[in-house]
């Protein structure tokens, strides 16, 4: 079965891509649950087994009245051939099937016209006589600067260019004798076709991007120079979507957003997966991308994407995302997580309230909890994380520290009032189950030493045992 059948649209619509050194030209996205689909316009046969060509060859008359009924933009001058950028309303329903918009044309009665300039296919079409036969293939990658537009609903206009000169960038349809007042519909007879064979302009497959450990980033390649409304998709075996650039920043900002939020919900799904084959103190936490700045002697910043895992007690930095179990003995480097906690969060100190005096408690990883007044810096109490024997809060804004005098051994309590009371809390059990951590680097993992961390003991109560 075809994997993009389990796909759930969620988004679709018209941007830009600019791949290599190409102009950026006009395709669509289609974003699903776990793939990205970039397409582009392309005509295919669908008389019979649909197949696409890369040429086709359409006989057409010149009317007395109405003229060839085309416009045409493009040429030599702008590395591209002259393209069919306006059919007019009567020839329309003639011409289905046969001729579209965003067609090169490549000969004029067998006369070549690729490399031709704006101004020569003009005048070879001009004097091509009343029956002209054309060989057209279509311009998959038109360049956006022509502004093709995606369907065939758009008549030809009239041109103030009555005389003889045309521009390549503007639709030259006057000079082929169109007349935009004319009404007259043309007989079929006027318009031979192709027998047997008709086609279709479709949005067809140009790439496609797995989601699942997928990057995406709006940042040019090792640097910290944001591109403005684009961003490039590339996928974990290193296809790349090439720069999608939208057609506005809001518009930029719903794609990245959506994206984002497939490419976390895969992940989130294959987190439960492989978490069946790892025991419970094993458990993979968070999978994701990320940017390392390396300092470098010839460049000051260089980034470079690695993929980081935090499972069980320790964090992975990964080249590339792991596949399997033996993968994860090759990371590129791993951490201890209560050694990454100690050099991120070594000291912080919170606002507080005794007895209606602004106070200031500081928590040190190192020296334990410090109370002093705001104003004049004097300490009132210190004691050491050793010395905390329990806590209890009123789940607003008061803490109860209990803490053991080291002389007499008795209990002390402490009370403190904080604005924010669960920053406190979750900023001393972090620094203490990091101290149990640092005794034994196996506790995160090992059920022997669970007495050790803080435990409940009634409603916001904790006690601690060391």
């Amino acid at each position: 079965m075809d994997f993009r059948t389990t796909c759930e649209e969620t988004k679709t619509g018209i941007c830009l891509l600019q791949d290599g050194n190409q102009e950026p030209f006009k395709v669509r996205l289609h974003l699903a649950k776990d793939i990205l689909m970039i397409q582009e316009q392309d005509v295919i046969c669908v008389s019979g087994e649909p197949f696409y060509s890369g040429e086709r060859t359409v006989t057409i008359r010149r009317q007395t009245v109405g003229g060839f009924g085309l416009s045409i933009k493009g040429g030599a001058e702008h590395n591209i051939p002259v393209v069919i950028s306006k059919i007019s309303k009567e020839q329309r329903a003639e011409l289905s099937g046969l001729l579209f918009i965003g067609d090169a044309i490549l000969q004029i009665n067998g006369i070549n016209v690729r490399k031709c300039r704006h101004e020569e296919v003009v005048q070879v079409l001009r004097n091509a006589g009343e029956e002209v036969t054309l060989t057209v293939s279509f311009l998959k990658r038109a360049p956006a600067f022509l502004k093709l537009p995606l369907n065939e609903d758009c008549a030809c206009a009239p041109s103030d260019q009555s005389s003889g000169t045309s521009s390549p960038l503007c639709d030259s349809g006057l000079h082929l004798n169109y007349h935009p007042n004319n009404t007259d519909t043309l007989s079929c007879s006027s318009w031979p076709t192709s027998p047997g064979l008709r086609w279709e302009k479709r949005w067809c497959d140009l790439r496609l991007i797995p989601l699942l450990h997928s990057r995406f980033s709006q940042y040019l390649p090792g640097s910290d120079l944001c591109r403005q409304n684009a961003f490039q998709v590339i996928a974990v075996d290193g296809v790349c979507s090439g720069i999608i650039q939208c057609l506005s920043a809001e518009d930029c900002i719903d794609w990245l957003q959506a994206i984002a939020s497939n490419i976390s919900n895969l992940t989130k799904h294959n987190i439960k997966k492989i978490n069946r084959n790892f025991p419970v103190n094993q458990q993979i936490v968070y999978m994701g991308w990320t940017e390392e700045r390396e300092q470098d002697s010839l460049q000051d910043r260089m980034y470079t994407p690695k993929f980081l895992a935090l499972r069980g007690s320790s964090l992975y930095k990964f080249m590339a995302p792991p596949v399997t179990t033996w993968d994860w003995t090759r990371a590129e480097k791993t951490f201890s997580v209560y050694e990454i906690m100690c050099k991120i969060f070594k000291c912080k100190t919170y606002a507080c309230v005794l007895e209606s005096h602004l106070m200031g408690l500081t928590i040190d990883f190192s020296t334990g909890f410090v109370c002093f007044d705001a104003a004049t810096k004097a300490v009132l109490w210190r004691y050491k994380f050793s010395q905390l024997k329990g806590s209890s809060d009123d789940g607003k804004s008061k803490i109860k520290f209990l803490f053991q005098n080291p002389d007499n051994k008795q209990i002390e309590a402490k009370e403190l009032e904080f604005s924010n009371l669960f920053a406190v809390l979750h900023c001393i059990h972090s620094f203490f189950a990091a101290k149990v951590a640092c005794l034994d680097p196996l506790y995160v993992g090992s059920q022997a030493t669970a007495s050790a961390a803080p435990t409940t003991s009634g409603t916001g109560k904790l006690k601690y045992t060391t």
